[in-house]
């Protein structure tokens, strides 16, 4: 028998064991109250600027490089530009250790602000920040250090705003949940690309390899400073009794306890995180870079990925709405295996190919960047939610997810494209045995 946590309108637990009883149409689709519905925008809005400031980075790493690096080269410095891009995610892990303990220890709340202030702080310093040939050296290291800084934010934001998100809504309304929070990301997703669509239609390539690129990332911090606004009437579901109980010590101890339901996160996320940075970043950054397409017309086609992601999200979150995450997992990720390898058909230069692949792949990639979180969430306890899912969350993005666009283009400059799907894949195969290996030892806690 599984045991299967669930958490109510005002966070409080309900424990009960696997199969559960049917749950009546009313339970399926209880209301949000104002409070939730507030508390899922401010979380919402956090998770899409995590994703616009990312993608922002990746989507303009071919300007970015020679502005920080110097410009000897084109494709060396925009690889040095995904280096640091990957760095950020090396990272991760450390903010999901230090602020997951955290946010177990003094409550989601307070965490959610930091996040959202060293993001908005560091997209600033990046806007602002002096070229390679004014100031040297000295630039790389400040995007490096930024970089860093975004990455300690970043390991905490993603997995403990929908830990948070899934703590706040009602029980039976978790894929509601996974559908309105990856509805914001794919809404960061598609401001990215679009406002640097825009940017270089309006300003051309020229300006924008000049200071157009600092544009988005203005933007950016901007967008951040309404966040924490926003953030701070976020309510607490961690209970005063709760977190006086939850020291460093019970916290780790719980973790080492559920080590399989962390390490089926870390492919959980890794495998949809790898395919996801491979569409988003690695195929618009090789066919700026290795095939100089044309990059208005690349920024056009990931704009249209991201309407794709906005509008496929929401309707996912609605057929998934009341249903079994667990099944609706195991079946999309099960289609992630065959649909990666679509971007063999990208191996020279021609923008209908670009645009086969990157578009072919989309249906797929909504599925699982739909779910995965939430899934992630189901399988810890909520006493050490925040650490146990972070710490899996920051691994796999890490290992997997920060390296995928660096690797992706790398393998197409060696003439080795074919290498990348099947990684994947094998990634994606991996996620599957390690969830139901940790379903069958620890349950989960979360749906059903």
């Amino acid at each position: 028998m599984l045991e299967t946590q669930t958490t109510d309108p005002r966070g409080t637990d309900n424990v009960v064991t696997s199969p559960s009883p049917a749950r009546s149409p009313r339970t399926k689709h209880e209301k949000f109250t104002p409070e939730v519905r507030k508390g899922l925008l401010g979380l919402g809005l956090g998770n899409a600027l995590e994703w616009y400031d990312w993608m922002v980075f990746g989507l303009l790493s071919a300007f970015i490089g020679p502005n920080f690096f110097p410009n000897t080269d084109p494709l060396s410095a925009t690889l040095n530009a995904l280096a640091v891009f990957a760095v950020g995610f090396a990272f991760r892990p450390l903010g999901g250790i230090l602020l997951g303990t955290l946010a177990d220890r003094v409550g989601r709340r307070r965490v959610m602000l930091l996040s959202i202030m060293l993001m908005a702080g560091t997209t600033l310093i990046i806007a602002i920040t002096p070229s390679y040939q004014q100031i040297g050296a000295w630039a790389g290291i400040i995007l490096l250090a930024c970089r860093v800084l975004q990455g300690i934010s970043t390991g905490i934001e993603a997995p403990l705003s929908t830990s948070h998100a899934v703590e706040l809504a009602p029980e039976g309304r978790e894929g509601y949940v996974a559908g309105i929070m990856s509805f914001y990301v794919n809404i960061g997703i598609l401001l990215a690309s679009l406002i640097s669509f825009l940017c270089s239609l309006t300003l051309g390539g020229a300006v924008m390899s000049d200071w157009g690129w600092r544009v988005p990332f203005i933007i950016g911090a901007l967008f951040g400073f309404v966040v924490l606004y926003l953030r701070r009437s976020l309510p607490e579901t961690l209970k005063a009794e709760e977190m006086a109980t939850n020291t460093p010590r019970a916290v780790w101890s719980g973790v080492r306890k559920h080590w399989l339901s962390v390490l089926a996160i870390i492919f959980v996320v890794g495998a949809a995180q790898a395919y996801n940075y491979a569409w988003n970043v690695g195929l618009p950054s090789a066919a700026r870079s290795g095939f100089k397409e044309d990059p208005t017309a690349v920024f056009a086609l990931t704009t249209i990925l991201g309407v794709i992601l906005v509008v496929g999200s929401w309707i996912i979150g609605k057929l998934a709405d009341g249903k079994a995450m667990s099944r609706w997992f195991l079946i999309t990720r099960i289609l992630a295996i065959p649909s990666v390898f679509l971007m063999l058909m990208y191996v020279q230069p021609g923008i209908g190919g670009f645009a086969a692949v990157l578009l072919g792949g989309s249906l797929v990639l909504v599925l699982n960047m739909t779910l995965y979180n939430v899934v992630s969430s189901s399988l810890m306890p909520k006493n050490i939610r925040g650490t146990g899912v972070a710490l899996g969350y920051g691994v796999g993005v890490a290992l997997f997810g920060g390296t995928a666009s660096y690797l992706l283009v790398w393998l197409q400059s060696m003439n080795l494209s074919w290498i990348f799907p099947v990684y994947v894949a094998v990634l994606s195969i991996l996620s599957i045995v390690f969830y139901l290996a940790a379903r069958r030892s620890n349950g989960i806690f979360v749906g059903k």
